[in-house]
């Protein structure tokens, strides 16, 4: 009966037959077919398989490009990546919000990209222009809302699931091939598929993505203005501490994601130049590994959510993190990397547990507030984790000192402690230092009851994160689905 109300709607109206207008009269511009999963699925899928040839020429071009302070050097590139990644997703997110997905999944995509044909061309460019492009490297981001703008509520945790598997499966295969043909052919090869393959995927979003924003018909999005709350990379951290039980989970994410940011940052490095491992070895651990995460978070953990409960899964993947970390960190032999992968595999499905205890703890309107916080934390995280233990393996002296290896050097045979500073005792201390972390979180876990309401007391923040969140709330389901989802590629 309000007649501001009347006429909110009569003016939503407008909007909404503008939109269908505009769209009618090619207005926007389309691809082939409706939007789709699908569409998403390939725009992921091309950008990290080209990523993902690279993968082993990477670790060679990075030790000679950086001989003394390799792992240094390493993390402080992924660190300002992950930083700026952080940073920028919130401002993308919501600039796509207005203004469309495609022209920013365009833009995601392309500048993720550039720096892969400069690995040949200039390794200083290449790793520079890497470290920089993080202030785009949000493609999850924008994939994610292009999903959430043409699926129900309902299909969401299933469309997130197929994205997320695609990630996987890039990850699974191509490694493999890159180090195979970097052998056989040479590492130029290689540089020169990835670009080609990155070109690719530039030309389906431009020629066959269709716009999906319009096609959801958003009134509230439709020239709407940017504020700097929806931009705020901290905005989520901020409301962190209204509630003790949210600040606990909080926390165990920090805590237990930290250590595992830094060691998907560096830890192929080190097989690679520590353990001595062959490329082929090297690609032939990523893809079991994706394959064991793709099982563990599958089968094993709805066997466990409904066996042990929710907050006992999440207890048990942070005791195989610990065990997983402390396996690194003394491991000294080939053999005890490959069984302290197979333990990795099952310290995944902590994060997917963790968001299912939000997700059936925190009442509907909440849902976007809480997993936006986490995943805020989990952002942040990939900034400081590769700076923290590239920083950790500098102070301990872990260090190169053999001449750069090429990509035909096999030698896993060979034993790796002549590699070792004389006062270096443990071979991996960063990864020690990890599993401290995560025996930390542990113990924060302990104090999440089981059944617990979230409320945040902040109905202005509520009303916030409706309207606008899902470049990042949506991300957290996605994110759970999969092993080593994040925009990183070493």
């Amino acid at each position: 009966n309000d007649p501001g109300k009347k006429k909110k709607r009569a003016a939503n109206r407008s909007i909404m037959l503008a939109k269908k207008i505009i769209i009618k009269d090619g207005g926007t511009p389309q691809g082939i077919g409706s939007p789709s999963v699908y569409h998403a699925v390939i725009v992921i899928f091309l950008e990290f398989f080209a990523w993902g040839l690279l993968t082993a020429p990477t670790l060679v071009v990075l030790h000679e490009t950086f001989p003394k302070h390799t792992f240094l050097m390493n993390g402080l590139i992924q660190g300002v990546k992950g930083l700026l990644s952080f940073l920028s997703a919130p401002l993308i997110g919501a600039l796509s919000d207005v203004w469309g997905r495609k022209s920013f999944l365009l833009l995601t995509v392309f500048f993720t990209c550039a720096p892969i044909p400069l690995m040949k061309i200039s390794p200083w460019w290449y790793f520079a222009v890497i470290s920089v492009s993080g202030v785009f490297a949000v493609t999850f981001s924008v994939v994610f809302a292009y999903v959430a703008d043409i699926t129900q509520e309902h299909e969401r945790s299933m469309a997130y699931g197929l994205v997320s598997a695609t990630f996987a499966a890039s990850l699974v295969t191509s490694p493999a091939i890159g180090a195979y043909l970097g052998r056989v052919y040479g590492d130029s090869l290689v540089v020169v598929l990835a670009t080609a393959i990155a070109l690719l995927d530039i030309c389906f979003i431009l020629v066959a993505v269709p716009e999906s924003l319009p096609e959801k018909m958003r009134p509230a999005s439709w020239g709407a203005p940017i504020s700097w709350e929806q931009a705020d990379p901290f905005a989520s951290l901020k409301k962190v501490g209204q509630d003790s039980i949210v600040l606990l989970i909080c926390i165990t994410v920090f805590l237990s994601y930290l250590p595992e940011a830094g060691q998907y940052s560096s830890f192929f490095l080190y097989l690679r130049q520590i353990m001595k491992f062959s490329p082929e070895s090297v690609a032939a651990f990523i893809a079991v590994l994706g394959i064991l995460s793709i099982i563990a978070q599958t089968i094993v953990l709805s066997l466990l959510m409904r066996s042990i409960g929710n907050k006992n899964t999440i207890l048990l993947g942070l005791g195989f993190q610990i065990l997983q970390l402390a396996w690194y960190g003394f491991g000294s032999e080939p053999w005890m990397m490959w069984a302290a992968g197979a333990v990795a595999a099952m310290s995944s499905i902590t994060f997917p547990a963790v968001s299912a205890l939000v997700s059936r703890t925190a009442d509907a309107d909440q849902q976007g507030v809480v997993q936006g916080m986490i995943t805020g934390i989990r952002g942040l995280c990939n900034g400081l984790g590769p700076a923290l233990y590239g920083f950790i393996f500098y102070i301990f002296h872990v260090e190169l000192k053999e001449l750069p290896m090429t990509g035909t050097d096999i030698g896993t045979n060979t034993s790796p402690q002549h590699h070792f500073e004389q006062n270096s005792i443990i071979p991996g201390p960063p990864f020690l230092f990890g599993a401290c972390s995560v025996l930390l979180a542990l113990l924060v876990a302990l104090f999440i009851p089981e059944h617990t309401n979230l409320s945040l007391r902040s109905s202005s923040w509520k009303k916030h994160c409706g309207g606008h969140s899902h470049p990042h709330s949506t991300q957290a389901p996605g994110e759970a689905k999969e092993p080593l989802l994040q925009d990183t590629n070493v």
